[in-house]
């Protein structure tokens, strides 16, 4: 204590307490992510040296092989694997990747931009439209229209994915000869705006098709079930109309579900990107996690999984955090505890 009283810290005593806790927890998170991928992976069948090798295995006696293993660093336990790797990424290396023979970021770090280019993309058309559809749906609950856009909407999303981009494919790309079939642009056009977006038409298309209606039927409901509170009759019968009440007073009110929403989404989402790049042939690193499974490229389907995991954890974290923004009492009940 000074002549002034007490010292206060640069953030109050509970946002510190708030920013602490959750930096534990997504590190917590983060370590049980990567032990259960690490040892699952180590464990599936296969051999990761014939990535690094090829078939030069073949034709390498037992001494070679476990020499071989020694410098890739797939000797020892793999707790003993673990601790080397993890060493290893708190000084910032992610190994090299035993099927490109380089660096496992240089590997990944061009290709990121492609993903969150077009993932993200998706995520913010396919949230825009369902709020929009949902109220639409909301606002003429039963009518011919709302119950048309529930029957198609369903159907469109059970289409499978694979069966509805080759069908694009062939329609757009092969038959009439209007958009590319694969890549994020042509050669020699990758800063071009326009070019990079004909080549996402096609991707986009098939995210939209198997993500809206999903989070926009759950919006829709919420809506409904907003409508038929005490407080919406009250409004009616000052003489507020129904596309006022609707989106002023329980869009508001379910601002916090569609968050939460949007949060829990972007698993779903960037598992439908990486779908979409293989489909595609969209160089991101969907196809790159599926191959690096594929050919057990350790070192390159940990970082993968890694970015995931920091993606999805923090927009969790951030959804909350907006969530308390929205609603006090959020805030309130987790100080109680």
């Amino acid at each position: 204590m000074d002549a002034f009283g007490p010292k206060k810290g640069i953030f109050p005593s509970g946002m510190g307490r708030r920013i602490g806790g959750r930096l534990l927890i997504f590190l917590f998170m983060m370590l049980f992510l990567s032990v259960i991928v690490f040892y699952v992976s180590r464990l599936a069948p296969g051999d990761p040296l014939e990535a690094f090798y090829g078939d030069a295995t073949q034709s390498m006696t037992a001494p070679e092989m476990e020499a071989a293993r020694t410098r890739l660093g797939l000797d020892g336990s793999i707790t003993e694997q673990y601790v080397k790797w993890a060493a290893s990424v708190i000084q910032g290396d992610f190994g090299i990747s035993l099927r490109h023979k380089r660096p496992a970021w240089d590997v990944v770090r061009p290709l990121i931009g492609n993903t969150l280019i077009l993932g993200g993309t998706a995520y913010i058309v396919v949230f825009v439209l369902a709020v929009i559809l949902a109220l639409f749906c909301a606002r003429f609950e039963d009518s011919l229209a709302d119950r048309l856009i529930c029957k198609i909407a369903t159907a469109a999303f059970y289409i499978p994915t694979f069966w509805l981009g080759v069908v694009l494919v062939l329609i757009f790309s092969v038959n009439l000869r209007l958009l590319p079939s694969s890549g994020a642009y042509d050669i020699g056009k990758a800063g071009s705006f326009s070019n990079r977006v004909r080549h996402m038409i096609l991707p986009m298309i098939v995210m939209v098709a198997s993500h809206l209606w999903f989070y926009a039927y759950m919006i829709r409901n919420k809506l409904l079930d907003e409508i038929r509170r005490d407080y919406v009759l009250l409004a009616r019968s000052k003489g507020l109309g129904r596309t006022r009440i609707l989106i002023t007073h329980c869009l508001r009110n379910v601002l916090p579900t569609i968050v939460n929403i949007m949060a829990i989404s972007i698993p779903h989402v960037l598992s439908g990107t990486y779908v979409a790049e293989a489909v595609f042939n969209y160089p991101g690193i969907g196809a790159l996690a599926v191959s690096s499974a594929k050919y057990h490229d350790y070192n390159l389907l940990m970082l993968m999984v890694m970015l995931t995991g920091v993606l999805v954890i923090i927009s969790s974290m951030l959804a909350q955090s907006i969530n308390e923004i929205i609603d006090p009492r959020m805030k309130a009940g987790e100080e109680a505890y």
